[in-house]
């Protein structure tokens, strides 16, 4: 067989990456895991970094967005980062103590824990959406939990991609907390690296393929992806609080928020006057519609003209349309409430991310329970109403990642909650402990003791071997 010459060299991007993937874990395994304190610390230079940058990372944020006042960018995104620190801050040690295990009589007086050692090496892949947030909340239990890490942010922010990554390096050295810069090749390269966990936050559409990259190397991962989250309204829900809970989750960050309400179920006869409250709830928020300066705009023009042809074509379908305040020109587009849809629209079958809201009615808890569970699981469910009967029939007739009761977003914000959804919306989970418990290897540890019924049990033959047999198959 003729030589076959050497191997083709890996691309330059590719060979870029796997560099600093080696230079990250020749430094791990170079050094003891860090201590509680150690890790406390690194998290408390992270906090001082992002609160002597905010003003820069504001800027940045408005500056790829076209328009996002800074309230926007503090409380949704570096403002949930700082929370995570500080919650992780303050249970760390107790997170990382080792957890005592029963042991069963045959092995007594033997001991068993669980250990919680670092992976190694964590990758995260952040959408544009939340560009500080969805990089740094990740990042904070991958500190945690001991490890060093490569982050990904999006190019699609490119000022606040650019602006995040000046941070970090200012912050860390290299091999300890990196951030890769590029579009979708080095995207690609990234995902297929062999690191020791993967946290990948985005669309259902890319999350398949981020799993089969990281299947070539067997990491296990992450994933945040998104879906269509319904707010259902119960009867007898107050559809004036209700209204004012589902305005704020939808027009937050302009729509583009993975766990928005995406649609409304309200029960027929309680349509007309939540369709009502919305409309003056939203108006409230952005009276100017699409050009209210407190309104954020559409990332870019190839989103803007989807959720414009989403919106038309159900128009043109026959749905009732009510436009909140001015359209908007550009990459600003005006809150929408869209009604009477009829079935096999656009709308009601892709995730909008955007501030339009289908709104449909339904005879019974059963039938919007029904609606539900005809699609994907998704991110997160809200529901509206009375507690008792209707809520426990829908928490166990329905299957999504988070609920939150009579709120929209709000479960996000909940440190102590694991964050993360199921199926189609994404598998694992994250945010404070559970965010550490994943980026942690549980390692079992049996001590076995100097004197036991062990040994005697492993006598092929002996009398003691059978009786153990009888008991362990009883």
């Amino acid at each position: 067989m003729p030589d076959p010459g050497p191997s083709a060299a890996p691309p330059p991007e590719t060979a870029r990456l796997r560099a600093l993937l080696d230079a990250q874990a020749a430094a791990f395994a170079a050094a003891p895991p860090p201590d509680a304190d150690r890790r406390r610390t690194d998290l408390a230079r992270l906090k001082a970094a992002i609160r002597a940058g905010q003003q820069r990372l504001v800027r940045a944020a408005a500056e790829d967005f076209g328009r996002r006042s800074a309230s926007e960018t503090l409380i949704n995104d570096l403002g949930q980062a700082v929370q995570a620190i500080n919650h992780a801050r303050r249970h760390l040690k107790r997170w990382m103590r080792p957890e005592r295990r029963s042991v069963g009589w045959l092995l007594r007086p033997g001991r068993a824990e669980i250990r919680f050692q670092p992976k190694g090496v964590i990758g995260i892949m952040a959408p544009w959406n939340y560009p500080f947030n969805l990089v740094l909340v990740p990042l904070v239990s991958a500190i945690a939990a001991g490890n060093r890490a490569m982050v990904k942010p999006s190019e699609l922010a490119p000022a606040s991609a650019a602006a995040l990554a000046e941070l970090l390096a200012a912050t860390f050295a290299e091999d300890q907390v990196a951030a890769v810069l590029g579009g979708p090749a080095t995207g690609a390269a990234f995902a297929a690296l062999p690191f020791d966990h993967l946290v990948f936050t985005g669309s259902t559409a890319v999350g398949p393929k981020v799993m089969r990259a990281a299947a070539e190397n067997l990491v296990p991962v992450t994933l945040e992806l998104g879906g269509k989250s319904p707010a259902i309204v119960a009867p007898g829900a107050d559809p004036e609080a209700a209204a004012r809970e589902i305005a704020y989750g939808k027009l937050t960050n302009g729509g583009q928020t993975c766990i928005a309400p995406d649609y409304v179920l309200v029960p027929e006869p309680l349509r007309p006057a939540l369709v009502a409250a919305l409309a003056a709830e939203m108006a409230r928020i952005a009276p100017e519609g699409g050009g209210d300066p407190g309104l954020t705009t559409i990332i870019d023009a190839g989103h803007a003209e989807r959720l414009r042809a989403l919106l038309a074509e159900a128009e043109a379908a026959g749905a009732r349309v009510t436009r909140i305040g001015a359209p908007g020109a550009g990459r600003a587009i005006g809150p929408a409430l869209v009604e009477t849809l009829p079935e096999g629209v656009r709308l009601l079958r892709e995730e909008i991310f955007g501030p339009l809201l289908p709104i449909v009615g339904y005879d019974g808890i059963d039938a919007a329970i029904a609606h539900v569970n005809a699609g994907p699981r998704p991110l997160a469910l809200y529901y509206f109403g009375p507690g008792g009967p209707l809520l426990e029939r829908v928490l166990a007739r329905t299957v999504s990642g988070n609920v939150t009761v009579n709120g929209a977003l709000t479960h996000f914000a909940v440190d102590t909650l694991p964050f993360g959804g199921i199926g189609e919306s994404g598998m694992g989970a994250c945010h404070g402990e559970a965010g550490f418990l994943a980026l942690s290897h549980a390692r079992g540890i049996f001590h076995q003791p100097r004197r036991s019924l062990i040994p005697l049990g492993r006598a092929p033959g002996g009398r003691f071997a059978r009786l153990t047999a009888r008991l362990l198959m009883r």
